[in-house]
């Protein structure tokens, strides 16, 4: 589907609710899939990715019922050997969580994806938990991956690079280990595997800067799903840069290692406000009110903030287009390995369109404030983050854009134009 976005409207405005939190409700499905009992995770995902994780687990033998966006797992905590190959999908957090989980099973299995998940990188994965006595085999480090269940042992391992996929990967893992898994990593990534497991019962700690977690029974889950902020974002970006626009944003999950986005607007002297904040099953929850801001300014994105913003990187490009001075963002060479080669794409799509944008080895640099023309073609690369990226940006463009295959939006976010819609 090819989208045509154009400024057919005054401003934005009124209030919306995000739709849940992708990374929250693959987790909550695959955890209460693993734990003995009763589970029920009300306001579950619509999105592709989340219920690639739902399919896998209930072919690995688990009674899942879903009514509407809520599920309902009923698990003895034992998974059972497949009658077929696991799909993931376009979903890397499936295929990585999974593969975490599978390794320490009893049966082999095999685990597949679309085309785009097969040419990401699983070596990194792979590694460790190789180390651990996994036995996973691959062509090149890439999916499909065929895995023997095996018995494993904990290990000390520092990853070089904050990844919460890897990072819940090897936690998984060790759920399943002999002794004590211990896990470092260069700067704190999301730490969602960390507060469910927790409040699941299991024995997981901290221990002189290692994330520490020991075999585990879990217990069942209860859990309504937050706000996305990554699918925030760009209504965040939108509400700061389409003139005259006022919109809050209800229910958002506000968790420290995930809202690097609202750090950086504020260090641009954005309009953000955070209402209304509390806690839900252990992660911050609030409001966003959000106002036009034609005053920010460029700032220097680098270092520890990196991984609480990595997704979130393509539409603070096109919010960087609008601050007045040079925005640079360094320490970000992992978005190469997304859906697509997320520097290089962002700055060829963002340059046809007027910005003043470059590419570096690890990110890239923005000049602004510039004036975004439109009247042309962009390519989405069937990465739906660049495809919603664009769609923002289009709404300050002079003349209308078409986006290319716009429908690798519903990976993530299917609402994505009808709570545009509603605030236009």
């Amino acid at each position: 589907m090819n989208l045509v976005v154009k400024k057919n409207f005054n401003f934005l405005k009124g209030e919306t609710e995000i739709p849940s939190d992708k990374s929250l409700s693959h987790r909550a499905v695959i955890f209460s899939s693993l734990a003995k009992g009763k589970s029920v995770i009300k306001n579950f995902s619509k999105g592709q990715d989340p219920n690639s994780s739902l399919e896998i687990c209930k072919e690995l033998g688990v009674d899942i019922e879903k009514d509407n966006q809520t599920i309902i797992v009923n698990s003895d905590g034992i998974l059972k050997k497949p009658s077929r190959h696991l799909y993931c999908g376009n979903s890397g957090t499936t295929m990585r969580l999974m593969t975490g989980v599978l390794s320490g099973q009893n049966f082999n299995c095999v685990l597949t994806g679309d085309e785009s998940l097969s040419a990401r990188p699983m070596k990194r994965i792979i590694e460790p938990l190789s180390l651990m006595g996994a036995k996973i085999s691959s062509k090149d480090f890439h999916a499909p991956l065929n895995i023997c269940g095996s018995k494993l042992t904990g290990i000390t391992y520092e990853s070089k690079i904050a990844s919460a996929q890897v990072k819940s990967c090897v936690l998984l893992a060790g759920l399943f280990a002999d002794g004590v898994t211990k896990y470092k990593e260069i700067y704190p990534s999301r730490n969602h595997t960390e507060i469910m497991l927790k409040n699941m019962g299991a024995n997981i700690f901290e221990q002189n800067g290692y994330i520490c977690i020991e075999k585990s029974e879990l217990n069942p889950l209860e859990m309504n799903i937050c706000g996305d902020i990554s699918s925030c974002a760009y209504f965040i970006v939108a509400g700061l840069i389409v003139p005259k626009s006022k919109i809050i944003l209800k229910n958002i999950g506000l968790n420290p290692t995930r809202s690097g986005i609202i750090e950086v607007v504020k260090q641009m002297g954005g309009d953000i406000e955070i209402l209304d904040q509390r806690e839900v099953c252990g992660e911050a929850v609030g409001d966003i009110k959000v106002e036009y801001s034609p005053s920010m300014k460029g700032v220097e994105i680098c270092g520890e903030i990196i991984p609480k913003l990595i997704d979130e990187i393509p539409v603070i490009a096109v919010l960087a287009t609008q601050c007045k001075g040079q925005t640079v963002i360094k320490d970000a060479q992992d978005l190469r390995n997304k859906e697509s080669d997320r520097i290089e794409t962002t700055v060829k799509e963002l340059s046809k369109l007027g910005a003043d944008i470059e590419q570096t080895k690890d990110g890239m640099i923005i000049n602004g404030k510039t004036k975004l023309n439109g009247g042309v073609e962009v390519e989405s690369y069937k990465d739906h983050r660049l495809a919603m990226s664009l769609y923002v940006a289009g709404l300050v463009c002079e003349k209308e854009i078409l986006i290319k295959d716009f429908e690798w939006v519903n990976i993530s976010f299917p609402e994505f134009l009808e709570l545009f819609e509603k605030l236009k």
